[in-house]
């Protein structure tokens, strides 16, 4: 809990020493009359807006207001009786450093109004000592007009800035766990696909064992090959985010298809060479995740890949004659498909499950496209140049 004093300090912004000499100048003032009555009310006054002014600090809610519209008054009464009018700077920093904006503004208008009015008064009816102060007294009403709003601004300013440091660590905690949660679906995608192709080929070659040695032999060089492939993609993975081309994509699931011993079949043309390197990643490792569902739970005989490039869209569809699974549930039955929603939504694409005599995955997304770059020839347009350069 902090003392009064550490609250004002660090509120005001100026050192306790600078109020000290604006606290003695008021008993000049007073000081200068010879009525006992006047100096004992004005010691008073003193001593009441002071105890005001801490209590404006410590209190809260609609206190606040009260002890600062107490103080307005005994700043208008100093001016009016004793030509005082520097208690215009208490408040003026006080009031700067009210958070609410409406109370600020209702308190900085009263205080500026009744400031004004007072000193004018004091102009008007001839008062000596305000004339004789007349230049500290302008300077008064200037810091009376810019030391709230500037004060408000400053601390709006350092309340933004812890706002916005806050908030810089926050979307680091986030970036963070969104890199976790990419790295999960990534070993997920990877080590999946691999380990599936890997305990499918290791059964097929248990069973071909006795059968056909020589075909069993064969099986296990794939599984010692597909490891090999899966320790080099996990390296890659952990140094860099690696695109992968649908068209390489492709020829490894119809080899985990071939493996499983279902039926394959693709639509269209896997080689899309001017689709963004992103869109085309995340592509490749929705299917890699479509077919490795497809062998894991499907129980099908069949798989058909079909690609179809619109001139709005790109869609894939995975379809399967097995057990069929479709609504949003199946989003909560593993990661696998929630991680393909995930990695579609963040380039604005969809995906749809449909059972229909098995199960049917429609992944689409913008089909936005890589412009070619003109600087760069083809290899037809170099082989023509160089031909042309030498005479041929």
């Amino acid at each position: 809990m902090q003392s009064w004093y550490q609250i004002l300090h660090r509120s005001t912004g100026l050192s306790p020493y600078v109020w000290v000499v604006f606290y003695i100048l008021p008993f000049y003032f007073i000081f200068r009359l010879s009525s006992t009555y006047s100096v004992i009310l004005g010691s008073a006054m003193i001593v009441g807006f002071f105890l005001c002014y801490v209590l404006s600090f410590i209190s809260k809610g609609w206190l606040v207001y009260f002890w600062t519209s107490v103080q307005i008054l005994i700043s208008i009464t100093m001016t009016l009786v004793f030509g005082y009018v520097y208690f215009s700077f208490f408040l003026a920093f006080f009031i700067g450093n009210i958070k609410n904006k409406a109370g600020f503004l209702t308190l900085y208008i009263i205080h500026l109004v009744t400031t004004f009015v007072t000193i004018n008064y004091g102009l008007v009816s001839q008062n000596p000592v305000v004339i004789s102060q007349l230049p500290f007294v302008l300077v008064s009403m200037i810091g009376v007009i810019l030391i709230p709003v500037t004060t408000y601004n400053r601390n709006k300013s350092d309340r933004l800035q812890v706002q916005l440091e806050d908030a810089n660590k926050r979307i680091s905690e986030l970036v963070k766990l969104e890199e976790r949660q990419r790295i999960a679906r990534d070993l997920h995608d990877t080590l999946g696909q691999k380990l599936s192709l890997i305990g499918l080929k290791s059964d097929l070659a248990g069973k071909l064992i006795d059968i056909d040695p020589g075909k069993a032999r064969n099986e296990l060089i794939d599984v010692s090959q597909t490891a090999r492939t899966a320790l080099k993609e996990v390296r890659e993975m952990v140094t860099q985010m690696r695109g992968t081309r649908l068209e390489d994509e492709v020829f490894r699931v119809s080899q985990i298809l071939k493996a499983a011993e279902i039926n394959f079949t693709l639509e269209g043309d896997p080689k899309l060479d001017n689709t963004s390197l992103l869109n085309e990643n995340v592509l490749s490792m929705c299917l890699k995740e479509a077919v490795t569902n497809v062998v894991r739970h499907s129980g099908a005989k069949s798989c058909a890949i079909s690609i179809e490039s619109t001139r709005t869209d790109l869609v894939i569809k995975v379809k399967d004659d097995g057990t069929g699974i479709a609504g949003e549930s199946a989003f909560s039955r593993g990661s696998g498909l929630r991680g393909m929603k995930e990695r579609l939504e963040f380039v604005n694409g969809s995906l749809e499950l449909v059972a229909d005599h098995g199960t049917s995955i429609i992944i689409k997304i913008p089909n936005v496209t890589n412009k070619p770059d003109k600087s760069e020839k083809s290899e037809s347009e170099k082989l023509e140049q160089s031909e042309k350069e030498a005479g041929v």
